[in-house]
Order: structure tokens, then C-alpha cells, then sequence
């Protein structure tokens, strides 16, 4: 199925097509994500939150919820699924114990290990064909974009 591209003055239509292609990437790389996480027991959604954890060592759920873009509720709920898990353990703040603090186990180490090694996969499907420099510009277009709309 081919869409049809009408070229406005401003190029409007080309640039929704654009931002629609994006969102069709992101639907199909998370579906495919999830298809091959399912027999590890986990969910693209709980693989950010562990990856959030690695990156933000003694984060609070809100600064974890902020990172993985979800609300303060579902990075609660997303938390306590890797808990019951196993994946992270929590305890209590140093400073504040009214803020539980996650940490990876071993096993949640070893999930992300195996995951890392998955969606390497699914990048190399993704991305076959692209050349470098296509790549290169079209993370400067993004930034762009996305600095438009942060602004």
C-alpha cells in the first residue's frame, strides 16, 4: 500500500506521512520486541523500566517514571511486576525513606544482557540497507524536530 504524497507549498503532507512512518516503525519494533521477550517472561515496557534503573542507579519512581515517559502509577506497577519477578530488589533511601530505591539483581542483569542481544536483531532487520550517512541525517532531522517540540 502506497500513500500518496501531495506536495504543498509548505509540504505539509509530506511531513505527516513522515511522522506517521515513525509511528508505524515504534508499533512494529515494539510488537517484534515483545514477540521475542515473551518467552523470557518480560515486557518491552519492564526491559526500559531495568534499563532505566541501570542508567539512573538509586532513582526514585518518579525520576524512573519521568525517564521511561509513564505516569507515576504505572512505574509503580511496572516496578513491583520486576520485583515479584525478581529482576530488581528495593529498599529504603538513605536520605529519605519514604522513597523506595530499585537495584538490579543478577538476574535482572542477565535479562538485559539477553535482551540487548535481541533487539540487536530486530535493529539489524530495521536498519538493512541504510546507509551510515541516511542515518546520520536523519538523527539530525529528529533532533530538530524534537527540539521544536521541547521548546
Amino acid at each position: 500500500m502506497h500513500a500518496r504524497v501531495k506536495n504543498g507549498k509548505n509540504g505539509l503532507d509530506g511531513r505527516r506521512l513522515a511522522a506517521q512512518r515513525m509511528k508505524r516503525i515504534l508499533v512494529h519494533f515494539r510488537g517484534q520486541m515483545d514477540e521475542l521477550l515473551r518467552p523470557e517472561g518480560v515486557t518491552t515496557a519492564q526491559l526500559v523500566m531495568l534499563k532505566a534503573i541501570l542508567n539512573e542507579p538509586e532513582a526514585s519512581g518518579a525520576n524512573l517514571a519521568r525517564a521511561c515517559y509513564v505516569t507515576a502509577q504505572s512505574a509503580q506497577a511496572l516496578l513491583k511486576s520486576l520485583e515479584v519477578g525478581g529482576w530488581i530488589v528495593r529498599s529504603k533511601d538513605r536520605v529519605n525513606d519514604r522513597i523506595l530505591i530499585a537495584k538490579l539483581t543478577p538476574s535482572g542483569e542477565e535479562l538485559l544482557e539477553t535482551a540487548e542481544k535481541l533487539v540487536r536483531v530486530i535493529e539489524k532487520k530495521l536498519w538493512q540497507g541504510v546507509p551510515e550517512g541516511d542515518v546520520s541525517a536523519l538523527n539530525k532531522t529528529l533532533e530538530r524536530c524534537l527540539g521544536n517540540l521541547e521548546s
